[in-house]
């Protein structure tokens, strides 16, 4: 089996070492290299072309945010996966909107595995504390430039749907909120879901905040 190769990057000596660790002990990957800054990242991403970059986000000389925009730029099929301590709202909007694979809180270590391999995989990750925060800053993110839903071949009631269901509520308050049943609104979910190509209800809230 040809392993995954995992670069990683975070400022915390320590951290770094286990993480190395638990990343290790899985079979399916290897540590190709370690750096320290977001600087690095951009660097040693260009170098190695790892299969995933594991980053943190506060870093001296160049934050994994900046990091990750710039190697985004040129790589837009790069697969980057931030883990931090953080969870900021800021940091989590910024991330989505920039095409992250996902966001993980260090807390969340022992998930660490799983992450990666769905993230390497084409999923997007998100810690629990993380996706519990979606409908709140799906709710606060200003949409005045407006999404132009008609590209990907949303009709303007499912886009109603898409921005209730990124809002937090279930399928029996959109049927209240918009007079329809429930069945009709899971017809439309699930219509949704295939005409974006994704898998359930939390990427569909992510995509909705990223475009």
């Amino acid at each position: 089996m040809e392993k995954k190769r995992i670069l990683l990057v975070d400022d915390d000596e320590l951290i770094t070492m286990s993480l190395e660790m638990i990343i290790s002990a899985e079979p399916e990957f290897e540590i190709i290299g370690k750096g320290c800054s977001g600087r690095e990242a951009v660097a040693l991403f260009e170098e190695l072309h790892p299969d995933l970059l594991l980053m943190d986000i506060r870093m001296e000389d160049m934050n994994g945010l900046e990091a990750a925009e710039e190697i985004l730029s040129k790589h837009k099929e790069a697969t980057i996966l931030f883990l931090t301590t953080f969870s900021d709202d800021e940091y989590i909007v910024k991330a989505l909107k920039l095409g992250v694979k996902g966001y993980l809180l260090k807390q969340d270590y022992k998930s660490l595995p799983a992450a990666l391999h769905a993230a390497i995989n084409g999923q997007s990750v998100f810690g629990g504390a993380v996706v519990d925060k979606l409908p709140t800053l799906m709710s606060s993110v200003n949409n005045e430039n407006g999404f132009d839903y008609r590209k990907y071949d949303i009709s303007e009631k499912e886009y109603e749907v898409i921005q209730l269901v990124a809002e937090g509520f279930s399928n029996k308050e959109i049927s209240q909120k918009l007079f329809l049943s429930e069945g009709t609104v899971r017809n439309y979910l699930s219509t949704i879901l295939e005409k974006l190509n994704l898998r359930d209800r939390t990427q569909l809230a992510i995509f909705y905040l990223k475009h």
